[in-house]
Formats: C-alpha cells, sequence, structure tokens
C-alpha cells in the first residue's frame, strides 16, 4: 500500500533489485529493504519481471521511481554500464509502467539519484551552493547539483583528465586491480578531483561507493582546495534518490 509522504524507490544494480518505501519528510526507509538478484542475463523483460515481482513483495500500490546504471534521456536509456546492452534505446518508463500494471513510474541515472540523495539528506544536506558526488566502484558515477536542481546524466567518469578517462585512472576496482596503497591511489583521485574541480569550481564533493566506507584511510590524503566529505547513506542512496525524483519536479 501507498501513504501520505511516503515514495517507493528501486535501485537497480549490476548484482541486485533493491527497494524500500522511503519517508520524505526524513530520508529514512520506512522498512526493510526488499532485494532480488538481479536476473541473468539482465535484459529489460527480465528485470521487469524482478522489479514487478519486488514491489508486489513489499505491498506497494503507488507510483514507483526507478534508477539504472546508465544515461536516461527522456526516460530512454542511451547508455548501458553493467546490464545488459540491450538497454539501450529502450522506453524505460513504458516498460516499467506496464510491468507495474499501468502505473506511474519514473526513472533516472543511479548516481543522480544518489545525488540528490546526499543533498537532500546526507553529506551535503547543510551546503548551499554547488554540490558535485563521485561514487567510486568499478567505475566512477556522478551527480551534478546547484541549489538541489540536478544537471541530468554528467557522466564525469569519461572525462580524460591529463589524457586519461577518471575512472580508468581512480576508480575503486583500479586500485584492487593494481594493488595499490591507499596513499597511491589518493594522489590519482587527487589529480581528478583537481581536474573537476578547476571545470566546475564546487562547494563541496561526496564521495560515495563501497569505499566511503574506508574514507579515514584516504580523505585526509587528499590534496585537492575543496572539501570532500563521504556520502552518509550509501546503500540506501539510491532508493532514496528515486524516491524523490517521483511526481518531484527535481528532474529536467
Amino acid at each position: 500500500m501507498s501513504a501520505r509522504g511516503q515514495a517507493f524507490g528501486i535501485d537497480i544494480g549490476g548484482s541486485g533489485v533493491k527497494g524500500a518505501a522511503v519517508d520524505l519528510a526524513t530520508g529514512e526507509l520506512v522498512h526493510e529493504r526488499v532485494k532480488i538478484a538481479t536476473p541473468q542475463p539482465s535484459t529489460p523483460a527480465a528485470v521487469a519481471a524482478a522489479v514487478a515481482e519486488l514491489v508486489a513483495e513489499a505491498g506497494w500500490d503507488g507510483p514507483v521511481g526507478v534508477t539504472l546504471p546508465a544515461v536516461v534521456l527522456g526516460g530512454v536509456a542511451r547508455t548501458a554500464a553493467n546490464i545488459d546492452k540491450d538497454w539501450i534505446g529502450t522506453d524505460t518508463r513504458a516498460l516499467f509502467s506496464e510491468a507495474l500494471g499501468g502505473r506511474a513510474v519514473t526513472v533516472l541515472n543511479d548516481a543522480d539519484a544518489a545525488g540528490l540523495a546526499e543533498d537532500r539528506y546526507g553529506a551535503a544536506k547543510d551546503f548551499d551552493g554547488l554540490v558535485l558526488l563521485l561514487t567510486f566502484g568499478t567505475g566512477i558515477g556522478s551527480a551534478l547539483l546547484y541549489h538541489g536542481t540536478l544537471v541530468p546524466n554528467t557522466e564525469l567518469g569519461h572525462l580524460e583528465i591529463g589524457g586519461i578517462e577518471t575512472e580508468h585512472r581512480a576508480a575503486a576496482s583500479i586500485k584492487d586491480r593494481d594493488g595499490l596503497s591507499y596513499p597511491q591511489w589518493a594522489a590519482e583521485v587527487s589529480t581528478v578531483l583537481i581536474g573537476l574541480e578547476n571545470l566546475f569550481w564546487p562547494d563541496i564533493i561526496v564521495a560515495g561507493g563501497g569505499i566511503s566506507r574506508d574514507a579515514d584511510q584516504w580523505i585526509p590524503l587528499l590534496t585537492n582546495r575543496t572539501p570532500v566529505l563521504p556520502a552518509h547513506l550509501r546503500n540506501t542512496a539510491g532508493i532514496v534518490g528515486a524516491a524523490m525524483a517521483i511526481d518531484s519536479g527535481l528532474l529536467p
């Protein structure tokens, strides 16, 4: 069922589809999140069926917000990261709406959703101005917000700095692949952050991804000028941001 002041968000990743109702006053999950393994192969039809199963298990009957690891323009997926390439060109809103019996669905990029959540409820909630969120994982996801308004699909992980794509230089996976120490990896992250802050001049940078749990081991080593804070919401950020995006005017 749906309730006043609540919305339902679903975060689709390479390994899991996670969802929960969110209290929009606090950004907290109303109940334990429901998780279903991402189907393999992760085709649009298979993932849509998993989303329908998750929503039914949660007993939710209202509109739904969904994140995808993809550039999403007007509801249409234009890229596909860690999901099946058949997503490219798919009208995701129509797909999920049909799977959910015709209810309203909002779909957005997963890093954009995390940025919305961290900006309103998380690490950046006390900052006003330009917020840059970067998620360090297999690649680098990004979200850019100005006074709470999202600039969607920034894809800064693919920006070249020093002739190298940022995510090929400083993703958390690069640290693991090359066996870098935290000081060595922090030097690469600093190079990326300096390049980005020279372009965008953010007021704050929020660092997300699993490696943000070890923020005390590497954030103090950074040499860029903009304050960097670890993300607060972590595994729930995508769910919360997806719920926020439903009929909110936060998306262009």
